[in-house]
């Protein structure tokens, strides 16, 4: 018998298990910031202003994300459901107004975002004889004349969108009692009153968590293989027992689904519905389709966390930077032709799609899980 020692090998714990802790903990952290949010930023309501623009990015930069990167479909249409959203929620929720020229069915406001949904996925839905038959740069440019096509709308039936001159306000969103506006007295967290903006927040919250773990389901679901394998391979697709035109029907109909609660997002954000003067400046136009399209690229394209990343950069950056104008005073020459919060955003989004595109087609989704896998190989 041997008296040499034999070590018994000591098990070690996976590092993507170690990973995961890591992740999870990130995550709860992230969650207990955004739940506190508005107790931290106190009585500044631009803060939260700013804040909730970027919720309403992640929810429409999810449901393009879902369109253009899991399915392979190209689409520039998204300005055009989030007026059809909005519009949409104004009429199902609201009255004929004072001078009773306005259309209103004085639906519940629960109701009438969920109705304001259902009717963009419907719109997007008979958009399917076009977005199930064309595909790249056919369909963006198919899809970017739905954008024309909204501009026009708008602008031709102020019953509905109250017209380019005032508009009309959005019916205050109220759930089971609860109204979203201030009210006196109002609820407390550590001090700080609940009133309307901070009510916002979170429901803009529930509403982009929501709409990310719909997305995530639907990515790991049946339905997103089939997007998957439309967007690599329609041939092969088609001999898998894939219907390719209905999955890219079925892609665009989500997408528009999600562009429409977005849409009732930015009416609720903005206190008013009302349609763009022309299609290249405005909350529906043209520069908001870029805008989109350039969230889903600098995240990564088909990446849910990704789109969330690129919503933050997109909607977030102008946001801080006009903070920053107002009250550290930067960009005081912008009046006399200098640089504005505005042109300084589009600059550096602009540039990050053009160093995506050359260095990182994954968007700022591969680089962080290349981050994370470098950490667990150093442990």
């Amino acid at each position: 018998m041997s008296d040499t020692l034999v070590e018994t090998p000591v098990p070690v714990e996976p590092a993507r298990k170690r990973r995961n802790w890591a992740k999870i903990a990130g995550v709860a952290a992230l969650l207990v910031v955004l739940v506190f949010f508005p107790v931290i930023t106190g009585t500044e309501v631009a803060y939260l202003k700013a804040g909730q623009y970027v919720l309403i990015g992640v929810v429409g930069a999810v449901g393009l994300t879902l369109l253009v990167g899991q399915a392979g479909q190209l689409s520039l249409a998204h300005p055009f459901f989030l007026l059809v959203g909005a519009v949409s929620y104004a009429v199902l929720a609201g009255d004929a107004g004072e001078s009773g020229d306005l259309v209103g069915l004085g639906l519940p406001p629960l109701v009438a975002m969920i109705g304001a949904v259902a009717i963009c996925a419907l719109v997007g839905l008979a958009f399917a004889p076009v977005s199930g038959r064309l595909r790249g740069i056919y369909l963006g440019v198919a899809s970017l004349s739905l954008v024309f096509l909204g501009l026009y709308l708008g602008q031709s039936l102020d019953m509905l969108s109250g017209g380019t001159s005032s508009g009309r306000p959005p019916p205050t969103f109220e759930v089971f009692g609860f109204r979203f506006a201030n009210t006196e007295p109002a609820p407390t967290i550590m001090g700080v009153a609940i009133q309307k903006q901070q009510r916002l927040w979170y429901l803009f919250l529930v509403i982009a968590i929501g709409s990310y773990l719909l997305a995530r389901g639907a990515v790991r679901s049946r339905v997103g293989r089939a997007w998957r394998a439309v967007r690599d391979n329609e041939a092969a697709a088609t001999a898998m027992g894939v219907r390719v035109w209905w999955s890219k029907a079925q892609a665009f109909t989500v997408s528009s689904a999600f562009a429409g609660m977005a849409g009732v997002l930015t009416a609720l954000w903005l206190d008013l519905v009302k349609p763009d003067e022309n299609e290249f400046i405005g909350t529906y136009s043209i520069t908001v389709a870029i805008g989109y399209l350039a969230m889903v690229l600098i995240g990564g394209l088909g990446s849910i966390p990704g789109a969330v990343a690129g919503a933050v950069v997109v909607n977030g950056l102008p946001q801080l930077l006009t903070l920053g104008a107002t009250e550290f005073g930067w960009f005081a020459s912008a009046g006399a032709g200098g640089l504005s919060p505005v042109l300084v955003s589009a600059f550096v989004y602009g540039a990050a799609i053009v160093l995506v595109v050359l260095f990182e087609p994954g968007g700022l989704a591969a680089i962080g899980r290349r981050l994370t896998s470098r950490q667990g190989d150093r442990r």
